[in-house]
């Protein structure tokens, strides 16, 4: 069993989704911090000066002035500006995505058609070569 996991593992296949998931989880946190350092703030200021992070909804009878002082505090809540933050991130890494597989669909073009070597005989309907000037199966002229 140790030999068979062994030669899964070595896989080059199972290597590359590895490498996939890093660089992926890399790039998440690239997009994570793009939205959240670059994005946000500017948003926030044209919605007159709201840190996203801090719209939340508190579920408790206690009144809490930011997020970090419910969460602090253990209070329920429910984190609206997160999930914002949390959607945007996502709709770029799709788009990121998408692009990177457009691109790669079109440099795998389809190789052009390889040329006819037969031809249907107009009388009899049989396959003939594409050279040939009479049919074998009919005799008639092609």
């Amino acid at each position: 069993m140790l030999k068979e996991f062994k030669e899964f593992a070595i896989r080059g296949n199972v290597m590359d989704m590895a490498i996939g998931i890093i660089l992926g989880v890399a790039f998440g946190k690239i997009v994570t911090s793009f939205v959240k350092d670059i994005i946000m703030p500017p948003i926030g200021l044209l919605f007159g000066d709201v840190d996203f992070t801090d719209i939340f909804i508190n579920l408790s009878d206690t009144a809490y002035e930011t997020l970090a002082a419910a969460n602090e505090a253990g209070a329920a809540t429910i984190k609206i500006g997160v999930f914002v933050n949390t959607v945007i991130d996502f709709v770029i890494v799709a788009f990121v995505i998408f692009l990177v597989i457009r691109q790669m669909n079109k440099l795998k073009k389809a190789p052009p058609p390889a040329d006819p070597t037969t031809k249907d005989c107009p009388q009899c309907l049989s396959s003939i070569p594409i050279k040939a000037t009479k049919c074998a199966h009919c005799t008639s002229a092609v």
